[in-house]
């Protein structure tokens, strides 16, 4: 088969390397509309089961992937001054550059073509391709090109953030929760490497304007970050990278394909940084459209038929839990008055997808100090 990738994120480079790794007389082509040394963001982080994927499929790709991963089996949440920590929650992070390199260097073992700065908003180049992939972001040109065949639809969220990195090291990741004369900040941080965290900060709409951020530069903004939690930060500065606010946009299609044109990783379908599942969403997607190739071979309107068949239902799920935990952060105010550890219960049951049962079991302390702040409940 003759495949063109557009977009040079995890999702395009894992599915480049699966297909060539698989048939050596492939040709595979990834185009990457930045440098070959640009990333933006920090850290990244995967679950337990998120790395299984790789590791099933790739074991040579996950021991390049986790070579200096982080690894925590817990997390905290921060409220009222207060740290609860959670047991079980294993992640693993790592520096987004370090993942693209691994992919990077496994692609060009295999014999995968990529270009770097060379930016596709038309596929008319590849008019001989016999597949196509999109996997050029949340803001995928070749999606809007084809908007009406594609049916997307994008929820852009109310509340912002700005995803900053520190020096300071936050083990366990942290989840931080500030209120301040202008309102409310939270923190997601975690760290990544052995010299930095991802410091990642989400405010509401009125906490944005009351403290001004609307009209601020990315250094004042940065300033003001760093004041709300220098608690937090322990004289450590903030670092910025392209620093600037946006709103998260929740990404759905009608479609994932038309003609010979299909979409995957952020293109496709966007989770959300609360639940930290962009990264294995897009390379679940990878190998869903391998698996596709596999049973179907290069037969490609029944293989892209399959891709939807087999890679659906769980994206589908993932996303609306994705949706759910989003909401939560956007609505807090009510839940601000709740002591620290029926906050962090309450964070820990956002998604609806964990009842009393499974908190028992997977942090029993947790379960029996909610138990006892509410003893009349039953359980």
């Amino acid at each position: 088969m003759k495949i063109r990738i557009v977009g040079g994120g995890p999702a395009g480079l894992f599915y480049a390397y699966l297909m060539k790794r698989e048939g050596p007389s492939h040709d595979v082509r990834v185009c990457e509309r930045d440098a070959e040394s640009a990333t933006y963001g920090w850290g990244v982080v995967f679950s337990d089961v998120a790395l299984a994927f790789v590791r099933d499929l790739a074991p040579e790709l996950y021991r390049s992937m986790t070579d200096n991963q982080e690894v925590f089996d817990e997390m905290a949440v921060v409220h009222r001054g207060v740290q609860v920590r959670l047991a079980h929650n294993t992640f693993h992070r790592m520096a987004r550059i370090d993942l693209l390199r691994a992919l990077h260097a496994h692609c060009r073992q295999v014999g995968v073509e990529i270009e770097f700065e060379r930016r596709v908003d038309d596929i008319a180049a590849f008019a001989d391709a016999d597949l196509i992939v999109a996997a050029d972001g949340a803001h995928s040109a070749i999606r809007t090109r084809f908007a009406e065949h594609f049916g997307p639809t994008l929820d852009e969220r109310p509340n912002l953030l700005a995803w900053y990195g520190t020096t300071r090291l936050f083990d366990p990741l942290s989840l931080i929760f500030r209120q301040n004369p202008d309102g409310l900040a939270i923190a997601h941080t975690y760290r990544y490497s052995r010299t930095h965290s991802t410091f990642l900060v989400e405010v509401d709409p009125q906490t944005f304007r009351t403290a001004g951020l609307d009209r601020m530069d990315e250094a004042h903004s940065l300033a003001w970050c760093e004041k709300v939690f220098a608690d937090d930060l322990q004289g450590h500065k903030l670092l910025s990278n392209k620093s600037n606010w946006f709103r998260y946009t929740i990404v759905r299609n009608r479609r994932w394909h038309w003609k010979n044109i299909v979409l995957i990783g952020d293109a496709l379908r966007t989770g959300h940084p609360s639940v930290g599942s962009g990264t294995r969403l897009a390379m679940q997607d990878s190998i869903a459209l391998f698996d596709a190739f596999k049973t179907c071979g290069p037969d490609v309107p029944t293989m892209l038929e399959e891709f939807v068949r087999i890679r659906q239902p769980g994206s589908d799920a993932l996303q609306k839990a994705a949706i759910k935990s989003c909401e939560w952060y956007e609505n807090l105010g009510p839940k601000l008055p709740l002591d620290p550890i029926s906050f962090a219960y309450d964070y820990v049951t956002r998604s609806g997808r964990v009842d009393h049962a499974d908190v028992r079991q997977r942090d029993p302390e947790l379960a029996a100090a909610y138990e006892k702040l509410h003893p009349g409940r039953s359980f």
